[in-house]
């Protein structure tokens, strides 16, 4: 059920209102006091308190309470136990000053109910209402963008993180950051239409905070960021995207957020400069040691560049394809490839020149572009990177497995024969 609009207008200015916070941690406020659950670790008890007003809409049946707060434990007299608890509760709160904490919970007929006839706001609920007023159908694009600004304003983080494995609290976590992540990418678009980029990069880095690894926040601030002409930034932020995907859910970013990427290397070849700026911007910061390692969209574009000159010069070059796998032949835990893989780049990094380039093509692998080697020197280079890794790291909990093979020269369609 929806928060009452008017219920905000009608207790803002009363100082007995009770505010409750839910999004981020779990907070009650009232006559100038405040309970928070991080100062007691009696968890049954908050775990009621927070049911309570999650569903104060409605009374509780006890047997319902009793499944929640014990679920599949045996526990004798549990009414009694139930019983004890709403009595904690009302201890706690009024050790804590917090005025009418004994008339807070109701007991009627066999259920408990958070007593609604004193003024409550919940953020949760505000945060809802304030996001399905913005939906309405004549909403002026102005308003609904101040709707969206004070709905954001309200999510503080995810719906009883400290709760967060109750399985009655998933499912009400789950909509709520649904909600947010519409209302981030609502606000952005708004936002978008006005020009106002820089708030939208604020916002996005804001949302990031509360998720990194929700790939709608990284869209809205790669759009922003390219929007304001930051070409370099959002492109240090998609290889920053890149590395935590892969180190953390061992999985590369969506197809949509690699065209966003293309689309970026274009705007950014198109942007107009002069030419002491371009040689600026192509100079290496410093004059690193190693192999020359990039993101695999940019690895593609050498690789076809690398081509047509191999096709030209009949220089040779190699691709070196390095897989790491579990050393039992079963599937590697995301830490243990984590770290396989950091071992890994740390070892390309020690073994490759300068020449060669290098890119991180999967969860699982390396691929290496060896320029000007023979076949035989390339498989030297080859069994030196996989015998440089097993002696390095013996104890690592997986094993290399390459493929060397040399490169094709392109043969585009249609393309006009050099002479």
């Amino acid at each position: 059920m929806t928060f009452n609009e008017s219920a905000v207008s009608d207790v803002g200015g009363q100082e007995g209102v009770i505010r409750v916070s839910m999004l981020g941690e779990f907070r009650l406020q009232s006559g100038g006091q405040q309970v928070c659950e991080s100062r007691n670790r009696a968890r049954l008890l908050w775990n009621l308190l927070e049911y309570l007003v999650a569903f104060r809409h409605r009374d509780v049946p006890q047997d319902e309470l009793i499944g929640v707060l014990w679920h599949d434990s045996e526990i004798d007299n549990p009414f009694g136990a139930l019983k004890n608890l709403v009595y904690r509760i009302r201890v706690v709160l009024s050790s804590q000053g917090i005025p009418q904490a004994k008339k807070m919970i109701l007991c009627r007929r066999g259920a408990y109910a958070w007593n609604n006839s004193l003024p409550t706001v919940v953020d949760a609920e505000e945060f809802e209402r304030l996001i399905q007023k913005a939906e309405g159908k004549d909403v002026h694009p102005q308003e609904q963008l101040d709707l969206c600004l004070k709905a954001l304003s309200c999510y503080k983080g995810d719906f009883l993180p400290k709760s967060a494995s109750e399985e009655w609290v998933i499912p009400l976590s789950t909509y709520y950051r649904g909600l947010y992540v519409k209302c981030v990418e609502k606000t952005a678009q708004l936002l978008t239409k006005v020009g106002r980029y820089q708030e939208i990069v604020d916002i996005a880095q804001q949302a990031i905070v509360v998720d990194q690894f929700e790939e709608a926040f990284h869209r809205v601030l790669l759009c922003a960021l390219t929007a304001m002409g930051s070409y370099q930034r959002a492109m240090a932020h998609y290889e920053h995207i890149c590395g935590l995907f892969y180190r953390e859910l061992g999985v590369k970013p969506s197809e949509e957020l690699q065209e966003l990427y293309q689309d970026l290397v274009q705007n950014t070849l198109q942007a107009e400069t002069n030419l002491e700026t371009v040689k600026e911007e192509l100079q290496e910061t410093s004059l690193k040691q190693g192999v020359f390692f990039c993101e695999y969209e940019v690895f593609k574009n050498i690789y076809q560049l690398q081509a047509r000159v191999a096709e030209r010069t009949g220089q040779s070059v190699f691709l070196l394809l390095l897989t790491a796998c579990g050393t039992d032949g079963e599937p590697l835990s995301p830490k243990a490839l984590s770290s396989g893989m950091d071992q890994l780049q740390s070892c390309l990094l020690r073994s490759l020149r300068r020449s060669d380039v290098a890119s991180r093509c999967s969860a699982t692998q390396f691929v290496v572009m060896l320029s000007a080697l023979s076949a035989e020197n390339g498989l030297m280079v080859q069994q030196r990177i996989v015998s440089r890794f097993t002696k390095e790291n013996p104890r690592s909990a997986i094993c290399i497995r390459s493929k060397l093979q040399a490169m094709e020269a392109w043969s585009g369609a249609g393309r006009t024969p050099v002479s």
